[in-house]
């Protein structure tokens, strides 16, 4: 047994993280031997491989963001003498060990600029293709939008002259993301349909055709097209479910929000009874969607501001979720001012705020809101602190009758000229034949 295949099995089984750490280094430190045969020296470079891999776990345990970047950086030297492709899978495999450090983005984006500048001057194209991808996804999470759409013109300049389908489909989608993140939902459907054509040019992994479908359901949720939307949510859902992926939780509350903003908050309890749902049922990010379908099948704003506030967490942390139930907190409002306000001609503001639990301002401003909106008529007295509600009027159709009368008089007097006309000429020919 090599002295490096000791000290690795050493490390494995050490309980204590600093001699762990020790004896990792030892291993990446030691170098191989002049005479050593070409097996030995592949023998030795798969255990400083696995030592890198080890430090990297050891030190994303410890939640230490520092030091994988100190391994990303301390791999360097180690990856020019192993394959391109193995140097990817180390980088990604050393990179993805941030993935469950908290706020540990700053550092990441860091290591990654190094590298880039690293494999662009080793001439390692597909290693800067992949590391820029991840970099766009980052610059996403953390809402820097204009870089992140700078570097995706770039990258799909490059993409597109090597033809790379794989990484273009993901970058298209990472273009959809962002633009859908500035609002610009247009942009965000053309870059869609173009990492939608580009994945059907290749073999589609399952997790990116997930990706894909979750994308599509996000963007008609967008348009309200909430139904089209969940049929995509539930592709997501069935696809990550089979895979025992976590982020299938995901899919299953946008499936959840659905049917709640379809105005089916009873389907909530039976969609949650089927095979691959039933082991996410008991989970708090389902069972605060749960509370907000039954807030809404209740029509009741208090249970519906109850649930925002006691699931705080698992329902204003994702976007989508956030600005949809944000719409369904003003649409449930507007239908309790409307129920309080029908049976009245003049009511006081104070006694609509009172019933409805709300602040007096905040009730002033959406009924200014709905007046304007037209959703029903009436005009704010503040002098009086009262709410005056008038019937619908009725539109007065007798200007649209003299304008439609009017044209057809037009219509009249233009074909009597072209008669007359026609008429002249005939009197006119008359007479010369006579």
């Amino acid at each position: 047994m090599s002295s490096t295949q000791e000290l690795l099995k050493e490390a494995g089984a050490s309980s204590d993280p600093k001699r762990a750490e020790a004896l990792y280094k030892e291993i990446l430190a030691s170098p191989s031997s002049k005479h050593a045969s070409t097996e030995e020296k592949e023998a030795e470079l798969r255990h400083q491989e696995a030592a890198l891999v080890k430090l990297g776990e050891l030190y994303r345990d410890q939640n230490n963001a520092q030091g994988i970047a100190e391994v990303i950086n301390l791999s360097r030297g180690f990856v020019s003498s192993i394959a391109k492709a193995k140097t990817a899978k180390l980088i990604r495999t050393l990179l993805d060990c941030f993935n469950s450090i908290p706020n540990s983005q700053k550092i990441q984006m860091g290591v990654l600029h190094e590298n880039i500048e690293w494999a662009k001057r080793e001439k390692r194209i597909f290693l800067k293709h992949s590391l820029e991808t991840r970099l766009v996804g980052l610059q996403l999470d953390t809402q820097q939008y204009k870089p992140a759409l700078a570097l995706i013109e770039t990258l799909l300049t490059e993409l597109k002259r090597l033809d790379d389908k794989m990484v273009l489909t993901e970058v298209h989608l990472l273009e959809s993301r962002v633009y859908r993140g500035v609002g610009n939902l247009a942009k965000a459907k053309a870059a869609l349909t173009s990492a939608r054509t580009a994945a059907n040019s290749i073999y589609c992994p399952p997790h990116l055709q997930a990706r894909l479908d979750l994308q599509s359901g996000i963007l008609h949720a967008e348009d309200k097209d909430y139904t089209t939307a969940y049929s995509y949510f539930y592709e997501t859902f069935e696809n990550l479910s089979t895979q025992d992926d976590p982020s299938a939780l995901g899919a299953l509350k946008y499936m959840l929000l659905c049917k709640v903003m379809l105005n089916l908050p009873e389907d909530v309890t039976s969609l949650l009874s089927i095979k691959l749902a039933s082991k996410y049922a008991q989970l708090r990010d389902v069972e605060s969607m749960r509370a907000i379908a039954r807030a809404h099948q209740k029509r009741n704003l208090a249970d519906f501001e109850k649930a925002l506030k006691d699931y705080q967490q698992e329902l204003s942390s994702d976007p989508t979720i956030r600005t949809h139930l944000s719409a369904l907190y003003d649409t449930l409002l507007e239908q309790n001012l409307l129920r309080i306000v029908e049976p009245y001609s003049v009511v006081e503001i104070e006694y609509i705020a009172q019933q409805v639990g709300q602040g007096r301002q905040a009730v002033e401003l959406k009924l200014s809101q709905m007046i304007l909106d037209k959703i029903f008529h009436g005009v704010l007295d503040q002098g009086r602190g009262c709410l005056l509600i008038f019937e619908e009027p009725q539109a007065d159709r007798t200007y649209g009758a003299a304008i439609d009368t009017l044209e057809q008089v037009g219509k009249v007097v233009d074909s009597l000229y072209a008669k007359s006309g026609k008429l002249g000429f005939n009197s006119r020919s008359l007479s010369n034949c006579a």
